[in-house]
This record gives structure tokens, C-alpha cells and sequence, in this order.
């Protein structure tokens, strides 16, 4: 039995590798997982694989291509969650800031150096033609720290996916302010360099199973009730967010889906461009 150790945001996505693991699917291959809440997002991923308390993470597309290119030692094995993600602009709940624009010169609450929290607010300020060398943040760890940061003046802004903190918008303890979707597929499954060589087929298969459930889950008219009661998140808001989410259900890999990410890094300052050079040997 082949174990491998996979990291993961707590969060609905995620909810076909929880049930996997749980009905044991694995072992019929002859692996055997073992989930890590990755309460950090992307960032903590990154530096999971990269101290190799990790062996697979599932992680945001912008930041583990930016890791890799910049001398992560990983690869990106598939497309994950084919569909752009939601990312909500929150804001202090009292405060005065009204529109997007109101949030320039203003601090961001980040959970780390490289998460999607840190690159999606500059794809956001971009879009709204700061200057992105006056962008200011604030390190905070997760998504408690985002909010706790938003409620004790030490952040005016946070970005982070919408339905995961529609529950903390309903109490009042931040607001929403705006959207923003990332351009490109949200999530990618990434492992260390090494599995590449000596477990890939192990690993197409695992990334199967995976798929089937991801599969069922999209299509049971009974599986938003499931995703409420793990996630606790409202049923409505679950079935909106089923209905905007299409997980990759088969498809190989395809490398110029990746294409747009490297241009926007690279626009954005995030890589120079040495770091984007031959990208695609060194995503893949």
C-alpha cells in the first residue's frame, strides 16, 4: 500500500477527495491518503511541498504556477475545478469605504506571501489601474485572521472566496463589497517532483477516482444538502455555487490553459521574465 499525504483547503471544493477517503476508494488501488486541513490556503501548501510534509496538494492555480516557476522543485499534475473562482472584496463592516476605488492606498489582508489572496489582489488593483509598487499587506494566516485583521483596523481590505465567507457576512462581521473571478481554472492538483517519476500512473488513477466523485456530486440532485451540512453553508448558497462550478471530470491535462496565468503574473511583476521562460517544462 502506496500512502500519500494530500493538503487541501477545509472548504467545499474539496468535499470528492474528503468522501474518497472516507469510503476507502483508494485502497482498491492500492493507496492510501491521508488529508491535511490547510487552513493557510495556497501559501502553506507551497511551503508544505516544498518542506515535503506534503506529498500532493490541491491549491489555486495563480499561486502554485508562480511557486514552480520561481524554483518550487513541483509539478502540476491536472486541472482540478475547471471553472473561474469567486473571489469576494470584503471590507470592515462600519467602515466608510463605499466602491473599490475606496480601497486604493489601503492595506490587505493576505494569509501568506504567494497565496491567492495576495495574487488576486493584485489582479484586482491592476484592473483598476493602481499603482501596483503601493500596494500594502498584512500577513494574517487564514481566514480568521482575515476577519479578525478587518474588525481590529489592521486591514481595509481581503480578499477570499465568497461562499466561504458568506457565513461571516451574515453575521455582520465584515461586507461584501465586490467580486472578482480569476481568469483562468481555479484549482490545480500539484505534487513533489519526485512522484512524477516513480508513482504517475498511481497518481492518474487517484486523480480518477477523484474525478467519478466529483462527478456524482456535481449531478445528485441531493448533494447540495450534503455540502450544507459538511460546510455549513446555507442549502440556496450551495446550489448557486454548484450551478457556477465545473470540476474536470476526465480531461487531461492541457498546458495552454496556463498560458493566460504566466501573462498576467508576469504583467503584474509577480515573475520576470527568466522566471516564465520554456514555463511549460517547468510546470509539467
Amino acid at each position: 500500500m502506496k500512502r500519500f499525504k494530500i493538503g487541501g483547503v477545509p472548504e467545499h471544493f474539496n468535499l470528492p477527495w474528503r468522501n474518497a477517503i472516507e469510503e476507502g476508494k483508494f485502497q482498491a488501488i492500492g493507496a492510501e491518503l491521508y488529508w491535511s486541513d490547510m487552513n493557510g490556503g495556497t501559501g502553506q501548501m507551497i511551503k508544505g511541498l516544498q518542506a515535503g510534509t506534503i506529498d500532493i496538494a490541491v491549491l489555486l492555480t495563480e499561486g502554485i504556477t508562480r511557486a514552480i516557476l520561481a524554483g518550487l522543485d513541483a509539478k502540476i499534475v491536472n486541472v482540478y475545478v475547471e471553472s473561474p473562482l469567486c473571489w469576494g472584496i470584503h471590507v470592515p463592516i462600519n467602515d466608510a469605504i463605499r466602491t473599490v476605488s475606496d480601497l486604493q492606498g489601503k492595506t490587505f489582508a493576505i494569509s501568506r506571501e504567494g497565496s491567492g489572496s495576495h495574487l488576486m489582489t493584485y489582479v484586482k488593483a491592476k484592473g483598476e489601474h493602481w499603482d501596483l509598487k503601493e500596494l500594502k499587506f498584512n500577513v494574517v494566516g487564514d481566514v480568521y485572521g482575515g476577519i479578525w485583521a478587518l474588525n481590529h483596523g489592521e486591514a481595509q481590505g481581503f480578499l477570499w472566496e465568497k461562499y466561504t465567507t458568506s457565513p461571516f457576512v451574515e453575521q455582520n462581521k465584515c461586507r461584501l463589497l465586490d467580486e472578482v473571478y480569476t481568469p483562468w481554472p481555479c484549482f490545480v492538483i500539484a505534487v513533489k517532483s519526485s512522484l512524477m517519476q516513480t508513482d504517475y500512473s498511481l497518481l492518474q488513477s487517484i486523480i480518477g477516482i477523484v474525478q467519478k466523485e466529483a462527478y456524482k456530486l456535481k449531478n445528485d440532485p441531493t448533494s447540495a444538502e450534503q455540502f450544507s451540512w459538511k460546510y455549513a453553508l446555507p442549502v440556496e448558497k450551495v446550489r448557486s455555487w454548484l450551478d457556477q462550478t465545473e470540476w474536470n471530470y476526465g480531461k487531461e491535462l492541457n498546458s495552454q490553459a496556463f498560458e493566460e496565468v504566466v501573462k498576467q503574473l508576469e504583467s503584474l511583476g509577480l515573475i520576470d521574465k527568466k522566471e516564465s521562460e520554456h514555463w511549460e517544462q517547468k510546470l509539467f
